[in-house]
């Protein structure tokens, strides 16, 4: 008698043991299951999620290129936005933006910027603007933004100036119109990188002024 009980225990314990083994190892598969399951998803949001190009932009520039992205100001209330390689020029945040036509220039060949300036081209005078237009030194980027009303003040002189810098609307840019650009002393051609909307009270955003214009690209890098 006393054997059968002893067989039975330990069948019962053998008994509990598998099944306390057997649960113990389903709830580690399951938790291991988990695991995986969640590097998995972990790792494919990590492959999903978009990668961050410089200033924003939406997708990288080529070799021996600047990065750039820029906004005119939101009427006469949010100031205008200039970014190159990731550094922020000129923006409301920085507190370095007015009303009137924003300059940031950039140097050509390294892509640091050399100075930003901002002239108020409707209470201001635009003496300054042109002596500031007539300095910049060949091989230098340009890069102008409107806030507010850049062109009342604007005359043929000013507007030739930036012409030469590869402007195309400049000679047509008028009163509370927004305007970006980006060109360069020296340039040879036309540039490329230019938006401009006009003021017009029937499809204006903004009472008394249009939507903020907004553009991007890769400025090439100035070779020797």
């Amino acid at each position: 008698i006393g054997a059968a009980k002893l067989v039975v225990v330990i069948a019962i314990f053998l008994l509990t043991f598998y099944v306390i083994s057997q649960v113990f190892e389903i709830k580690m598969d399951a938790n291991l299951g988990h695991i995986f399951a969640r590097s998995a998803l972990d790792a494919a949001a990590r492959s999903t999620k978009p990668p961050r190009y410089k200033c924003g932009i939406s997708k990288a520039c080529p070799e021996k290129h600047f990065a750039f992205k820029m906004a005119s100001g939101a009427a006469n209330v949010v100031g205008p936005k200039i970014c190159v390689e990731d550094n922020v020029l000129m923006s409301g945040v920085k507190n370095n933006v007015g009303r009137g036509i924003n300059v940031a220039l950039v140097n050509g060949k390294t892509g640091e910027a050399i100075d930003t300036k901002f002239f108020d081209m409707w209470g201001g005078d635009v003496a300054p603007f042109i002596e500031f237009l007539k300095s910049i030194q060949d091989g230098t980027i340009v890069l102008m933004g409107t806030y507010d009303d850049g062109a009342t003040k604007l005359n043929e002189e000013a507007r030739k100036l930036i012409a030469e810098l590869g402007s195309t609307s400049i000679t047509n840019l008028g009163f509370r119109d927004n305007w970006v650009f980006c060109g360069g002393k020296g340039i040879k051609t036309k540039s490329p990188f230019e938006q401009h909307i006009k003021n017009n009270k029937d499809t204006n955003k903004y009472e008394g002024w249009p939507e903020v214009v907004e553009m991007e690209g890769c400025i090439p890098q100035k070779q020797d």
